[in-house]
């Protein structure tokens, strides 16, 4: 397990959390993670055990039966599970989703869902935002929600929807408005909150990928939802999801920070016990100096993820903080990655080292929840001030 300790030299205010969480995920080993990604099963105990100890309220306010924890703090939670060789992903959904709802929803919305996602009564693990064909340009999508009477009659298709086959409930963006008749490009599109176990013209089909997690795509064939599961107003939910896109990134860059923590920690200790040609191999320059390049740019890159987790928390615009966040902290865990797999050498790839799973997870987040080539235009253009290249 990793050590916090080496990490950081300054007070932590959420010392206590990331106590509680370690304490928790000492009971789910690599072990436990192996089997699953063998079989590709779902952390179902990992997840029930994070819910009984109300980490996965930690953003549901008190009223509603949750901790009313910051981002910061959310923060912390993931990426300690992370840095215990675990895997947040099988359950992060439930964090950043619910910024939609709380910011967003109505007061009946708010009672109804948010006392039984806390009490772990209902799961909000499903996100459906992608689409086959547009892919990140989010505002392309083509799913449907047409009203018809007292309910809105969706037809389309979701994909890289993950966690739907263990969610209760799905946050939908899907498009209200033709996109030629929006009154503006950014909208014409809604947010719908939904039961998926009452849903009728809902299919959902499991996608088998490189790293274990839960992905689907998901087809709507003349699914009917009821005008009440409208979150906000109709043809604002593109401005809605943006908040909670915010908090995706934050959640997950503190994933990845996680994750090269788990990584270095990997590499010192086995680099301090290997011994070729009669002594270890952490005495030799070209070991060590990879090594502490990957710590040092997840020291860097935890700075930033904090920076942006604060300005979240004060409410403030966070745009191009969490993407720089994202980008720095999946950058810091692919480079630690790599230089683990290197340290280890041939035991690298064995899979009870759990590296090359860790190896496979990590993977992903320089091409999710969103690209790090899209990052960087969205900071070229939006903070420098260069012209739109897309």
């Amino acid at each position: 397990m990793a050590d916090p300790n080496i990490h950081s030299d300054q007070p932590d205010e959420h010392a206590p959390i990331r106590e509680s969480v370690r304490a928790l995920c000492a009971d789910f080993p690599g072990e436990y993670w192996r089997a699953l990604d063998r079989e590709r099963g779902y952390p179902t105990e990992f997840v029930a055990a994070l819910t009984k100890a109300g980490f996965l309220a930690a953003l549901i306010p008190e009223s509603y039966g949750g901790s009313g924890l910051s981002l910061a703090a959310a923060a912390a939670i993931m990426e300690e599970i992370h840095a215990s060789g675990g895997n947040g992903a099988a359950c992060h959904a439930q964090m950043y989703t619910m910024g939609t709802l709380l910011r967003h929803g109505s007061d009946a919305q708010k009672a109804r869902y948010l006392p039984a996602i806390a009490k772990g009564e209902l799961r909000l693990q499903a996100f459906g935002v992608t689409e086959p064909t547009s892919g990140s340009d989010t505002l392309d999508l083509r799913t449907t929600a047409l009203r018809d009477g007292t309910d809105y009659v969706i037809n389309g298709q979701k994909i890289w929807t993950s966690r739907a086959e263990h969610s209760d409930l799905m946050l939908l963006l899907a498009r209200t408005t033709a996109r030629e008749q929006a009154s503006k490009r950014t909208g014409g599109l809604s947010v719908f909150l939904f039961d998926m176990r009452a849903a009728k013209g809902l299919t959902i089909r499991p996608i088998p990928t490189m790293m274990n997690h839960a992905t689907t795509e998901i087809f709507f064939d003349a699914m009917r939802v009821p005008a009440d599961n409208l979150i906000g107003e109709e043809g604002e939910g593109f401005r809605y999801i943006l908040s909670g896109m915010n908090a995706e990134r934050i959640l997950i860059a503190a994933e990845c920070i996680g994750d090269a923590r788990w990584f270095v920690d990997k590499a010192v200790g086995y680099a301090k016990e290997r011994v070729v040609f009669g002594r270890p191999i952490g005495q030799n320059q070209g070991v060590q100096f990879p090594i502490a390049r990957a710590y040092a740019q997840m020291r860097t890159a935890a700075l930033m993820v904090r920076e942006a987790a604060s300005l979240y928390d004060a409410g403030r615009d966070c745009g191009a903080e969490a993407n720089m966040a994202k980008l720095a902290a999946a950058d810091a865990s692919w480079a630690a990655a790599e230089i683990c797999v290197q340290t280890h050498g041939g035991f690298g790839f064995a899979e009870e080292f759990d590296i090359e799973r860790k190896f496979r997870e990590t993977r992903l987040y320089q091409v999710a929840p969103i690209s790090t080539n899209l990052i960087l235009s969205y900071v070229a253009e939006h903070v420098l001030g260069l012209p739109r290249s897309y």
